[in-house]
């Protein structure tokens, strides 16, 4: 067992060769992964969002406040189930157990690391990999809607079914921005294989750009730039995250497609947003971070790529990952429903389109290296999305002078009110008053006052 085989990169013909228990462990691992990720996830938000808000957070459950969740969901599981009478019970059951399974065979197909050795076995820290692994975690992304329409109409209510509408059509409209930059990455790749587009990640050469010599970075983050800001935007209003969580806005429809549920189905709801969270933490860093290799400054170490510490580059990335959404919570406002709808089919679409034809053009000409195009162009083009993203759209209107804002007030230097604003009486009471006095009504005014 050398170093070399430790450090290679998992291949297609790599799979399918491990005994029975060592898939069972990948297996267990995934889901372990995915449950205990979330565990922390939540107490991850709960305490950083605290921090952005000059309060502690959970602090008293567990050393720094880390059982607060367990004793969370284990509150929850045992609070009484309530079911709605006219609920399809059947349906009602499986909506949130649809959305969880979706979130977590989603990790089947994501690479933790490369190829190491296991009491002897020499296998890839992935569980499974097929020539259309992206395909599939598309396939696991949109049949998560299942979970939440269903959810929605199973309620035999009004206001799940609304929520549920309301969230289907915002899922799904990010769902062709997001595959529309996957296509980037297919492009540049040449292949569908989430092991081999890590692989495809790992090749930093150093090209020669109008006469300079420059190194080549190998992270579509910094090739495919625009494909990659489009494709984090979808990812988070494909996961119902603020400032796109309107389906389940306080001040929307209560609680969206879960308005009718509580104990552990509510809990399970939960539970799959933050899994849905980790997992397209995992997906961006597999397609555009790099996937388990190690960053620049510690690549300058032969060992980074090679053996069990490829693992802690991959779980820093995704945590990196989760922090941007919970610093996008604790510091955007929420937006409306059109806004939302007019980002993902007006801007988002309409820009990866354009971007995913530039990239083709790129990739017909001859006598430029393609990398070496995609950087010239691609970043260019990506921190100008990024500036017409965040760009205000109004400009700042000045502020008025004293003397303005005192001639603009009607009634002179103090604002107040106009003289004629009378509440008009009561029907009832004015009836109740002509049945009892009627004499003493002259004309709709009082006859006591002549």
């Amino acid at each position: 067992m050398t170093s070399s085989i430790l450090a290679q990169d998992p291949t297609l013909a790599d799979f399918g060769r491990d005994p029975w228990w060592l898939v069972l462990g990948k297996i267990v691992f995934a889901f372990a992964f995915g449950l205990l990720a979330t565990l922390l996830g939540v107490w991850f938000e709960r305490r950083v969002v605290g921090y952005m808000q000059v309060r502690p957070g959970p602090n008293q459950v567990g050393p720094f406040g880390l059982l607060q969740t367990l004793a969370d969901g284990l509150k929850m599981a045992f609070k009484e189930d309530i079911l709605p009478k006219a609920a399809d019970k059947v349906v009602y059951f499986f909506a949130p157990t649809i959305s969880v399974i979706c979130a977590v065979t989603a990790l089947s197909v994501v690479p933790f690391g490369p190829m190491v050795s296991i009491f002897g076995h020499h296998t890839p820290l992935q569980v499974t990999d097929v020539p259309v692994a992206v395909l599939l975690l598309l396939a696991c992304s949109s049949m998560g809607v299942y979970g939440i329409v269903l959810g929605g109409w199973a309620s035999g209510s009004t206001y799940p079914l609304l929520g549920g509408l309301r969230s289907s059509a915002q899922m799904i409209s990010y769902e062709v921005a997001m595959g529309l930059s996957i296509v980037a990455v297919f492009m540049t790749a040449g292949t569908m294989s989430t092991s081999g587009i890590v692989a495809a990640q790992g090749d930093a050469t150093r090209l020669t750009i109008f006469g300079t010599e420059v190194p080549a970075p190998g992270w579509y983050a910094i090739l495919l730039l625009p494909s990659f800001v489009i494709f984090f935007i979808a990812t988070v209003g494909e996961t119902n995250r603020a400032p796109f969580d309107l389906p389940e806005a306080e001040s929307e429809l209560v609680a969206g497609f879960m308005t009718e549920y509580s104990s552990l189905k509510f809990a399970l709801f939960m539970l799959s947003e933050y899994v849905a969270m980790v997992t397209m933490s995992a997906v961006t860093t597999t397609l555009f971070l790099g996937g388990w290799r190690a960053p620049w400054p510690i690549t300058i170490w032969e060992g980074a790529n090679s053996g069990w510490w490829p693992m802690l580059w991959f779980f820093g990335k995704v945590i990196a990952l989760v922090f941007v959404f919970v610093w996008l919570r604790g510091t955007l406002p929420r937006l409306r429903y059109d806004q939302f709808m007019r980002l993902g089919w007006k801007v988002l679409l309409p820009i990866n389109l354009v971007w995913i034809l530039v990239l083709s053009g790129l990739r017909s000409i001859e006598d430029w290296d393609t990398r070496g195009k995609v950087i010239a162009v691609g970043i260019p083009a990506g921190l100008l999305l990024i500036a017409t993203l965040f760009w205000p759209s109004r400009r700042p209107q000045p502020k008025p002078t004293p003397q303005e804002q005192v001639d603009s007030r009607p009634y002179g230097s103090f604002p107040l009110p106009p003289m004629d604003l009378q509440v008009p009486p009561s029907p009832r009471i004015t009836r109740v008053v002509a049945e009892r006095e009627p004499a003493n009504i002259v004309a709709g005014s009082d006859s006591r006052e002549v």
